[in-house]
C-alpha cells in the first residue's frame, strides 16, 4: 500500500509537470505574437528543443504523428499543444516484429 508521502510525491510531481507545460505554452505562444501577423506560423520550438503546434488539428497530422507504423520514431510532436506523443502506430509495429 502507497504512503501518505508516496501520494504527496506523486501530486507534486504532477503538480511541476503541470507548470512546466503551461509555461512552456506561455512561451510559446508569447513568441508567436512577438513576430510580426503574417510570419506567425504557430508552430515549432520553444527553449530549443520543445515543439508546440497551436493550429487547428488535421487528420492528416493526427495519423503522422499518432499512427505512423512506418515512422521513424516513436516519439512525435504533439498534434495539438506543447511536448510529445506516443506514436501508437510505431509501437504496434514494433511489437508485432518482436512477436512474429
Amino acid at each position: 500500500m502507497a504512503s501518505h508521502d508516496e501520494d504527496s510525491t506523486a501530486l507534486d510531481l504532477q503538480k511541476l509537470i503541470r507548470l512546466i507545460t503551461l509555461a512552456l505554452a506561455v512561451a510559446a505562444v508569447v513568441k508567436e505574437l512577438r513576430q510580426p501577423a503574417e510570419e506567425r506560423e504557430w508552430h515549432g520550438q520553444v527553449v530549443g528543443f520543445v515543439p508546440y503546434d497551436f493550429r487547428v488539428p488535421t487528420m492528416a497530422r493526427f495519423k503522422e504523428r499518432m499512427w505512423d507504423p512506418e515512422g521513424a520514431h516513436v516519439i512525435s510532436p504533439r498534434v495539438f499543444g506543447v511536448g510529445w506523443t506516443l506514436n501508437a502506430g510505431r509501437i504496434v509495429e514494433l511489437v508485432r516484429q518482436r512477436v512474429t
